[in-house]
């Protein structure tokens, strides 16, 4: 399944063409390698992707074409979250 449309049906990123942007700007990758929108992604992948300062840390744990509002935190589970400090100073 490509990555950009894993995000949306998971609802990780609550649109498809937002998940190809966020992609597209090397905010995500997949078990430590930059990803592109049309990266393939399997059962067992760790997706790291940086929302403003926070980065966060998902594991993939099936892959559905469609899932239903209340099933789509099945499809992975958060390792974790930490943000990111950007100091100049």
């Amino acid at each position: 399944m490509r990555l950009d449309k894993f995000l949306k049906v998971s609802r990780i990123i609550k649109r498809r063409t937002l998940a190809k942007e966020v992609a597209d700007q090397g905010r995500i990758t997949i078990n430590g390698t930059v990803a592109k929108a049309s990266s393939d992604v399997k059962v067992g992948d760790e997706l790291k992707i940086r929302f403003g300062q926070k980065i966060v840390t998902a594991k993939i744990n099936e892959l559905k074409e469609i899932v239903r509002k209340e099933e789509a935190d099945n499809m992975y589970t958060i390792i974790g979250e930490e943000k990111q400090s950007d100091s100049l100073f």
